[in-house]
Parts: structure tokens; sequence; C-alpha cells
């Protein structure tokens, strides 16, 4: 199935689960513009939307299948011929088009969601499958809280819904529940155990409910899995989805792994503000890979470290990811050297005693002005006083 054995697909769902976060709807000609930029950012899989759930969700599958041309355009859909249905008319211009289908998996959904048996649900997935298989050939099958399922059932899911023409199998941490051994054990016991396998590619959903969403697709992808499932930001359903810049840079930084994406990782940032900015959804500030903070430093012992040496404070390049720069933020738990540095910046070279006592006033600045702007320094050198203190000793040479 797979050429490369190393590649890992990504699919993207920040239009579709993403898009699930309550005020963060999308109009189509946004949904397209952010298609486009997932495109130019390598991304294998796009789901465009659950054509079924609106006319303007239809419209939107419809619309991103006529201008994205490489990557797969997917469309989701519960296990039923009528969801099956609009989605394969929604996906008719689709150069690439995948449906993606399933049904719970666990005995929690089984009983309580859908009042049903084990038995009765297994034949609904195969039907399901066989039936969106006549009109589409790539088919993901969902076994949705298949973190919570019994292992031996979802084995014996999996291997009937592959008989059936999955080509793809997602493995979802519907409600993000697993600890990462137990969801890498959980897609291992599936690669070892389930016969025809090797016919469909495994794939990981992970929510972030507890905060172990990409450590969570990580082992999923340590032990077998070969796509995986996730949006920018990490936005989406309750506490989000897997965080797809956050895969991807982990992939990026630990070629130990021996695993690689086609990702242009260049786009992150930029992608990042859009959807943001699309979404009306704030990225935080200490969000991992595109937060305005991610490299950031203001403490004086990492600054002095990171102006020695970059590396002693970062393992990402900014600019591997598009962000503008490495920033050095003076607070008052700044040191000397940072100080220097933005003076310097500015065209200002202190000798020792200059700057010891330029820092000693700088800080009783800091301690009263939260944010320090060029402008404060340019007045901490050129003037007589601020804050009560003289400055006679800070020269600009």
């Amino acid at each position: 199935m797979l050429h490369d054995p190393n590649r890992v697909y990504v699919f993207d769902t920040t239009l579709r689960d993403g898009e699930q976060v309550p005020g963060c709807q999308l109009t189509t000609p946004e949904k397209i513009e952010i298609a486009r930029e997932l495109e130019a950012l390598g991304v294998d899989i796009i789901e465009a939307g659950f054509p079924v759930s609106s006319p303007g969700d239809f419209q939107s599958v419809v619309e991103i299948s006529k201008v994205v041309k490489e990557p797969t355009v997917c469309a989701l859909t519960r296990a039923n011929k009528g969801d099956i249905d609009v989605a394969v008319a929604a996906l008719q211009y689709a150069k690439h088009p995948r449906i993606h289908t399933g049904i719970g998996s666990s005995d929690m959904h089984i009983k309580h969601k859908f009042n049903s048996t084990r038995e009765e649900i297994l034949e609904r997935a195969v039907e399901a499958v066989k039936y969106a298989k006549r009109s589409v050939e790539d088919i993901e099958f969902y076994a949705e809280d298949a973190g919570r399922a019994d292992v031996e059932y979802l084995a014996k899911m999996i291997e009937a819904v592959i008989t059936a023409g999955a080509t793809v199998v997602n493995i979802p941490d519907t409600n993000g529940y697993c600890l990462p051994n137990q969801y890498g054990d959980k897609i291992r016991y599936l690669k070892e155990n389930v016969k025809n396998i090797d016919k469909a590619v495994i794939s990981v959903h992970c929510h972030n409910d507890l905060g172990l969403a990409t450590a969570n697709s990580i082992a999923g992808l340590q032990n077998g899995a070969r796509q995986v499932e996730g949006t920018i930001n990490g936005i989406g359903e309750r506490a989000g989805n897997t965080s797809i810049e956050e895969v991807v840079m982990i992939l990026k930084t630990h070629p130990i792994l021996g695993l690689h994406t086609k990702i242009n990782t260049k786009n992150f940032y930029e992608l990042s503000r859009m959807v943001s900015t699309q979404m009306r959804m704030v990225v935080q500030p200490n969000k991992a890979i595109v937060g305005s903070n991610a490299f950031a430093h203001s403490s004086g012992i990492h600054q002095d470290g990171f102006l020695k040496m970059r590396e002693n404070y970062e393992i990402i390049k900014p600019e591997d990811v598009g962000f503008p720069s490495a920033t050095i933020v003076l607070t008052a738990r700044s040191g000397r050297h940072a100080l220097k540095f933005h003076l310097e910046r500015l065209g200002y070279k202190l000798d020792k005693e200059e700057l010891a006592d330029a820092y000693h006033r700088f800080l009783t600045l800091a301690d009263n002005k939260l944010d320090i702007k060029d402008d404060d320094l340019l007045l901490l050198v050129n003037s007589n006083t601020l804050y009560g203190q003289s400055f006679t000793n800070v020269s600009n040479k």
C-alpha cells in the first residue's frame, strides 16, 4: 500500500473537526482560502466538511473540490446510505476524492449511543464501506471511540472493513482518554493481529481532553500508524485536536524516529495566523511552534545562554516554521547581557561601568513599566532623569 514505509501522511481536518468550535463557523470563500493554503503547506488529505450536515457545508465541499489539485479531498459521513450519497455528490469535482465513514466501536457507544449490539454494529460498518466503495475507490473507515474499545473486538472490526474495501482505517481516541503507552499498544496490537492490515493505512486521530493528543499521535506513529489527523493550532471539538504543526515538527526534530512528511514547515506561522483570524480564535501566546511567545526569551539566565549560542535554549529555528524571529524580551527578570544586546542593536556601545549603571536604572524602569519598548531604551540613554534617577554615566559611543 505504501511506497515509502517511513512516510507519514498528513490529514488536515481544520475545515471539519476544527470548525466545530462554537463561534468559529467559516464561510465557503474563507474555507477555500484556507484550503489553498493547506495545499501550499503540503498536506496530503483535506477533510473539507460533513456534507449532509448543512447546505453550506455541502457547497463548501463542492467548491473546495474544484480548486484543490494535489491533496485528496475528503468528506465525512455516518454509516448510512443517505450520508454517503450526499458526500458522493459533494465530491463529484474532486480529482482525488475520499469518503470518510464509520461508526462507534466501544461498548459505551454501542450500548448507550446506538442502543445496539456488537454484531449489529459490525454489520453496519461493513455495509457502509461496501456501499461507499461502489462510488469512490478511496474509503477511510473511522472506529469512533476506539480509545475505549475492547481491542479484540476492534481488531475484528478493522479486519472486516478492510475486507469490505477500506483503504485507510482511523483509530480515534475520540474522548482524549488514552495514555500514550495505552494508545501505542492499541495501534501495535492491530498491526500485529489484523491479518489484512497490510492492505490499509492505519490513521491516528486524537483529541486533547487530557492534553495528550500530540503525545498519543506520536505513540501511534511509533507503533505503525502512517497517517496522522489533526488541525492547525490544535483547534477542534471541546479541548481540540492534535496540532498538525506539533506532530510535524516533532518528527523533523527527532530524526531518530525515522519518520517524515512532505510538509513545507516554513508556511506554519502564516497559516496559523490566517486560521486564527478567520475563525476569530486567538492562539494562546505559549502555544508550541506558533504562539507569540514560542521563541521569546525573558529570563536573564535564558537570555544569556541564548545570546551565547542559540541552541542553548532553542531546539527549533524560528525561520523553519516561518516565525519572524526569536525575541529577547526585556523585563525585570532580564540580565545585563540582554540589555547590552538591545542597546547595541540601537547603536549604543557601553563600557562595563556604563552598562552596570544603565542596568541598575533599567531595573527601576522595568519594575515600573511592564512593556519595555525601544523608545524607553532611547530615553534611558539620552535623558538625564527618569523615575527620579540620573543617567549621566550613560554615553552614546
